[in-house]
């Protein structure tokens, strides 16, 4: 069976320096290809259907929406009708002295008001509502989407480009729900009743206004047209400004130590000045629209009430229909500008929606399987199971095989250390098992099961990894340990914190168990983060566990405490603990030496040493250094 290949981070060519800023020129050539790719491929059809699927929980709220503004707007083109009434029958019954008319007039006019404001109302009360639930959903489905995704997509999409997605590209469908619909209802209905009403007034003038709205339709389909792509590219800046204000932030430290501030400052400053140019070819796009749509106008209003005033004059006309015509033409056209607003949103919200769409269209290249199975029993008390690479293979979907094909067994409970240069694929095996990935060819099996074939609930039970980071979340110390079982009491967190020697440093936290650790575990130090990592280990107490270089970066006393937890966390469990110092290996049942991505000796620790191969020259190197 074979299963798609994973992928590697994508390499970056240079494409288009900005030589008037050569000290950004590197920020330029990294993002180019990041421009090209922010927009991932999804189906045809999918930022519809993402709408659709958005707002299908809501139908009836947002019917109810559509009915006020319904009545809104009838009661709204209600005054220009009463209007024209008073000029032409509540006037000249007044000169009768018969003020009823007139009074009549004035009380439909407040009545109309006061039922528009509370329309007005009741619209904007429910909309927010629903625009609120949509953003909800869809915030919560990038942020379950993207955890469900597989390591192989994060490690080719940058954190700073899903900040993008749930960040600016949801604030602008935000803008879109709460301003530009409203305003795209109100013009539409405004246009169907208007030119209802100016045709049922005066057949003449209806004609004239309706024709007009064949201009301004090739206006606005021009504008959609040209500030699409524009938008797009304002998305990918505003996306590229974003990676690149994380990736600094997120490095500060090396930043600092390497002086990088000057040239970071530098890189910043190009894409802040494309960030810019796409703002500012957005807003020229939005000039255009404003000026044509005003010129065609204008030019209406002047030619209907020129022609109106002279059949006025001639008696075909009456002067209150003239003055309703001018009121409703001015009703019309006043909303052009608005409309441009609406567009200017849509546009931004559609190329936000179209890359949110391209981001949950994404699959997972580690799937779930169809139908899970279960691990069976343990063979015995101990916890450890058999780990089989059953013919395997792997490559980066960038092309080159990293590991060839290869068979490995490691027996239940065996403690297994994997040492080789960097690059030698010694990772890479480690993620097979853990599958992050799936090989390109071949089968990895704990206890005869194919990892394909269990629910990831149940590979994680079976199989966790300490990393070499020990990646601490802010929150107590205790929550941090309770990620290994959450259901965990504070007695059973304590008890694996005593039995990997890592309590008495928690007591004597101020808070205790109870001190938060702050970002990334800023508040403790690095040999501390990795006795947390390994309770929580213990307290998860997998079938199998990986250790990927879990030592490398602490100092000799970190490591000593270290290497004590790992004796206890690794007592009889299969383990692959993947190391570049060798006093790692001296706990290891069974050494693996890796070149090229492949198994190049196999052996005891004290057979390897005593032999003459490429762990015997390491270790005695690592001997000859601590002499």
């Amino acid at each position: 069976m074979t299963a798609p290949t994973a992928a590697a981070p994508d390499r970056e060519q240079p494409k288009d320096p900005e030589s008037r800023h050569p000290a950004g020129t590197e920020a330029v050539r990294a993002t180019d290809d990041a421009f090209d790719q922010d927009v991932l491929p999804s189906p045809p059809g999918a930022t519809g259907a993402l709408l659709r699927s958005l707002l299908a929980p809501m139908r009836p709220r947002v019917a109810l929406t559509v009915l006020l503004l319904l009545l809104q707007q009838a009661a709204v083109q209600a005054g220009p009708l009463l209007v024209a009434y008073a000029i032409d029958h509540a006037v000249p019954a007044l000169r009768d002295d018969d003020r009823g008319p007139l009074i009549a007039v004035g009380a439909g006019y407040l009545l109309c008001s006061l039922a528009a404001g509370a329309l007005q109302y009741g619209f904007i009360a429910v909309a927010a509502r629903v625009s609120q639930d949509v953003l909800l959903d869809l915030r919560g489905r990038i942020f379950r989407h993207a955890q469900a995704l597989s390591v192989d997509f994060h490690e080719r999409y940058t954190s700073g480009r899903l900040i993008s997605r749930s960040t600016a590209d949801v604030e602008s469908l935000r803008e879109l729900l709460d301003e530009g619909l409203q305003e795209l209802v109100t013009v539409i209905l405004s246009f169907v009743y208007i030119a209802a009403l100016l045709l049922w007034l005066d057949l003449g003038l209806g004609a004239v206004a309706v024709a007009s709205f064949g201009p301004l339709y090739a206006l606005v389909r021009l504008y959609r047209r040209r500030a699409g792509r524009v938008y797009r590219q304002r998305s990918t800046a505003i996306a590229a400004v974003i990676v690149k204000f994380v990736e600094t932030m997120n490095g500060i430290r090396p930043v600092r130590a390497f002086r990088r501030e000057a040239a970071n400052e530098a890189d910043f400053a190009v894409l802040n000045r494309r960030h810019e140019r796409t703002n500012g070819n957005a807003l020229l796009e939005m000039a255009r629209y404003v000026i044509g749509s005003r010129l065609v106008a204008n030019t209406t209003v002047a030619g209907i009430v020129l022609w109106g005033a002279y059949r006025v004059a001639d008696g075909t006309l009456a002067l209150g229909v003239l003055a309703a015509a001018v009121l409703y033409l001015r009703r019309l056209y006043d909303p052009i500008d608005r409309l441009g607003m609406f567009l200017n949103s849509y546009q931004s919200a559609a190329a936000s929606l179209e890359k949110i769409a391209g981001l949950l269209a994404q699959t997972p290249s580690v799937p779930e399987p169809a139908a899970p199975k279960e691990l069976p029993p343990p063979a015995s008390e101990h916890p450890g199971r058999e780990v089989v690479f059953d013919a395997v293979s792997f490559g980066y979907r960038t092309g080159g095989e990293v590991l060839p094909r290869f068979d490995l067994t490691l027996p239940a409970g065996q403690t297994v250390a994997v040492v080789g240069s960097t690059g030698a694929g010694k990772s890479t095996l480690a993620k097979l098992l853990a599958r992050f990935y799936d090989p390109s060819a071949g089968r990895v099996l704990l206890d005869g099961t194919d990892l394909r074939d269990l629910a990831v609930p149940e590979l994680r039970r079976g199989v966790v990894m300490v990393t070499q980071e020990a990646f601490l979340f802010s929150g107590t110390v205790a929550d941090n340990i309770a990620i290994g079982r959450p259901e965990a009491t504070r007695e059973e967190i304590e008890r694996a914190a005593k039995a990997i020697g890592a309590h008495d440093f928690i007591a004597a936290l101020p808070d205790g168990y109870d001190t938060d650790v702050r970002k990334r575990g800023g508040r403790i130090s690095a040999g501390q983060r990795q006795l947390v990592a390994f309770a929580r280990a213990l307290l998860a107490d997998p079938a199998v566990l990986i250790l990927d270089e879990a030592t490398s970066s602490l100092d000799v006393p970190g490591e000593r405490a270290v290497q004590r937890a790992m004796t206890t966390v690794l007592k009889g469990r299969t383990a692959v603990v993947i190391a570049h110092r060798l006093s790692t290996v001296e706990i290891a049942d069974r050494v693996l030496v890796m070149e090229h991505g492949r198994i190049v000796e196999d052996g005891t620790p004290d057979e390897l040493v005593a032999g003459t191969g490429r762990f015997a020259d390491l270790h005695r190197a690592w001997r000859d250094s601590l002499a």
